[in-house]
């Protein structure tokens, strides 16, 4: 039995009157039991989801932590490679698995402090955001907002 169809067994039982009270608390007895045992179910199954994401959270933290460390080690190689390269003065070295040629790429723009930029360089942007504090507390105090509504959100807290 699903727990909606627990539920309305229930209310049916409570709404009847022919029913003897042993036969009826034994009856409701082991509905709600059905009951609690699914719903302790479903709060495992919660639980155990909220476990996955929280490792799973973790684990991309890691992840990008080790790709962001491989990207300057690539850099760092990068650059000690040509630098030993170009302190040689190789144009095309031809190793047993490579063809290293160090080339020049276009120059990195590194700005080291945006407030000594003149005003010309500097491009002012406009971003809009939603007050949703604003729209929440117009809502709430009955005022209609076009294109936004409260809807309820109601939570299960498991412990």
């Amino acid at each position: 039995m699903k727990l909606f169809e627990i539920n309305d067994a229930i209310k049916q039982i409570m709404d009847r009157d022919d029913l003897d009270p042993v036969a009826m608390k034994d009856t409701l007895d082991s509905l709600e039991l059905a009951r609690d045992e699914k719903l302790d179910s479903l709060a495992a199954v919660i639980e155990k989801c909220c476990a996955e994401d929280d490792f799973l959270t973790q684990k991309i933290r890691k992840l990008t932590d080790q790709k962001h460390f491989n990207e300057n080690r690539i850099n760092n190689l990068q650059e000690y490679m040509t630098s030993i390269l170009d302190e040689a003065k190789i144009k095309k070295l031809q190793t047993k698995n490579h063809i290293l040629k160090p080339r020049n790429y276009r120059d990195k723009t590194i700005v080291s402090d945006s407030n000594l930029l003149p005003q010309e360089y500097k491009i002012k942007e406009e971003v809009v955001k939603i007050d949703r504090k604003k729209i929440y507390q117009d809502l709430k105090n009955g005022k209609e907002v076009a294109g936004a509504h409260l809807k309820p959100n109601r939570k299960t807290t498991i412990s």
